[in-house]
């Protein structure tokens, strides 16, 4: 049985479920908490930063029979936070209760084999690549595609089981190194700068999308995001057509991000994330609703909000090195009062059980007027060099 059908509206005090207990899901739960939804966090950590906010953690693997049983009884609608929740667990899932995304589009996003086909499928813009099961198909592999980037096909993120190779033969010691793992190997491209569109979409096929933010990585790991992004109008504008394209073709429900390269002025499709995204966090001090209110909207058949914006904003990541600035044997809590004294900065620690090297422990916003984005991006960057962010 086929449970997607939410006539009417399912409204509060209902029950929620959340798959994944980071600080996205964090985000969620107080955002369904405000709006006077109950939620359940499945996350098999037992320091969870959502599971430690939500009327219910249940602590237990994600494909955990009876933990899921529960889900499926107690919950009147499930969303996830995290793409490598098994596609299996949502499908399952979807025969008892509303699941959206669907497992069909987070299964596409989570592989990046199935996302670089989808996009090629369907004519999307996207860098050129080669999916490499075993070393013949790197033998097969044109010399035009080094220098390259070879990443795992699954479970990789913020940098995570990438490896930069500048010819065939540090790709097949790379991808030796991946211990039989599917990988694909993309061209290394040399960007403009890279940007990406949170939405939120509806059974209906409504799409409500925020604005394109222009990002900034660090090690593989996003470091600031300013918004509104510093590209052409009509870049901005096919950015988020594209990222709505993306969305019906997959007949997603819920809240998505799609990153994009600008190479010579033009964009190339690089990931599709299913769920909030670390990008739009900036939603939560700079819009009238924030991405993981629409998350609850859109999971729970209520009208989706505009995705307007009222600020100019910078995003700056504030990862667990920071812990380690003055003693690298020992993490040390920051010195928090630097960004307190910064007029129209907001900051939102996670609530993480422990600090480590190249964690995401929190991040902080700074705002100014729509018209002032540089003034937004100067603050931001300023207050980083203050609490110590090399």
């Amino acid at each position: 049985m086929n449970n997607d059908s939410l006539t009417p509206p399912l409204l509060p005090p209902a029950t929620l479920g959340m798959l994944g207990g980071g600080q996205l899901g964090r985000f969620f739960v107080a955002a369904a908490h405000e709006m006077g939804y109950r939620v359940w966090v499945l996350d098999p950590d037992p320091h969870s930063p959502a599971g430690r906010i939500a009327d219910r953690h249940l602590c237990a693997d994600y494909n955990d029979a009876a933990a899921l049983a529960v889900i499926a009884e107690g919950c009147a609608a499930v969303t996830t936070e995290f793409e490598n929740v098994p596609a299996a667990t949502l499908d399952h899932l979807a025969r008892f209760v509303p699941v959206r995304p669907s497992a069909s589009a987070v299964g596409v996003c989570q592989n990046r084999i199935l996302e670089k086909s989808f996009l090629a499928e369907h004519g999307l813009p996207h860098g050129e690549f080669a999916v490499i099961r075993n070393e013949m198909d790197l033998a097969d592999v044109p010399d035009t595609l080094f220098p390259a980037i070879l990443k795992v096909a699954r479970f990789g993120y913020d940098g995570k089981g990438q490896s930069t190779v500048a010819d065939r033969g540090e790709a097949l010691a790379a991808f030796r190194q991946c211990s039989g793992e599917a990988c694909v190997l993309e061209k290394r491209l040399t960007l403009d700068c890279e940007v990406s569109v949170v939405l939120a979409r509806d059974q209906a096929g409504t799409v409500r999308a925020f604005p394109v933010a222009e990002n900034r990585h660090r090690a593989g790991i996003l470091d600031v995001s300013l918004v509104p992004a510093r590209v052409a109008p009509a870049l901005a504008e096919e950015a988020v057509a594209l990222a709505g394209q993306i969305a019906e073709k997959l007949a997603y429900v819920g809240v998505m991000a799609v990153e994009f390269f600008v190479v010579d002025g033009r964009l190339r499709v690089n990931e599709m994330a299913p769920r909030p995204h670390n990008s739009g966090h900036y939603t939560l001090d700079a819009c009238v609703a924030s991405q993981y209110e629409q998350q609850v909207r859109a999971l729970c058949g209520l009208p989706l909000e505009s995705g307007a914006v009222h600020s100019a904003a910078a995003m700056v990541n504030v990862l667990g090195d920071l812990w380690f600035a003055h003693d690298t044997a020992s993490a040390q809590e920051p010195d928090w009062g630097q960004l307190f004294a910064v007029p129209a900065l907001k900051l939102h620690l996670y609530g993480k059980h422990q600090a480590r090297r190249g964690r995401k422990m929190g991040h902080f916003t700074a705002l100014a007027p729509l018209e002032d984005a540089e003034g937004a991006l100067h603050a931001a960057l300023s207050a980083r060099t203050a609490i110590g962010i090399g």
